[in-house]
């Protein structure tokens, strides 16, 4: 989540040369190092960053917001994303490196392989298993938050949204970008209101 920038490329190059990343992975530790992107690492995070920008995966559910199997769904979609990035850029984004230095590819498939896929794993036949007893009556949202494991659920995805907030984070830095996540634009008032009265 840490990030530091240290510079430019010359030339006209977009995105510093090098930051310092830092994701702490609940249950498992912190993955960081030195990121040091060429071009092609620059493009993908760009892909990633704009994938994890619009989706429901990193933002926050309110408790009366949104449905639980939307947000698993939005998760699932981020691996299949992700793995078609890494297919499509090929071990230009994941070239070996030094000792304390990452890429985007060991970013990418620690977040995928250590967050989003334990998550998925256990939840989605739980989820699957809750929804199978609903009633022909009984809408699916007033079915999902009676179940009494939500809250434990929405605890977990704003675990793993956190983590994805890290990694866009470091992403928005190497693809030099605004940030497209937590920036809001002001809502300018209605034409009649904004007159002034003498």
């Amino acid at each position: 989540m840490a990030l530091r920038r240290r510079g430019r490329r010359g030339g006209g190059g977009f995105g510093p040369q090098e930051i310092t990343v830092k994701l702490s992975i609940p249950f498992v530790g912190e993955i960081s190092g030195v990121w040091e992107p060429v071009d092609s690492e620059r493009e993908a995070a760009w892909e990633l960053y704009v994938e994890l920008a619009t989706r429901i995966s990193v933002v926050e559910l309110g408790e009366d917001e949104g449905l639980l199997r939307e947000a698993l769904s939005s998760l699932y979609t981020v691996f299949g994303t992700t793995r078609e990035i890494l297919r499509r850029y090929g071990p230009s984004v994941a070239p070996r490196v030094a000792p304390g230095h990452v890429t985007f590819g060991l970013l990418a498939v620690n977040v995928l392989n250590l967050s989003i896929r334990p998550l998925l794993s256990k939840w989605h036949p739980l989820l699957t298993a809750h929804e199978a007893t609903r009633g022909d009556h009984v809408d699916p949202v007033s079915h999902e938050r009676r179940w009494a494991r939500t809250p434990e659920l929405r605890e977990e995805i704003n675990t793993v949204r956190g983590v994805l907030l890290s990694l866009a984070e470091s992403l928005n830095e190497v693809a030099g970008v605004g940030d497209l996540i937590t920036a809001r634009v002001p809502r300018q008032a209605p034409a009649e209101e904004a007159v002034e009265t003498p």
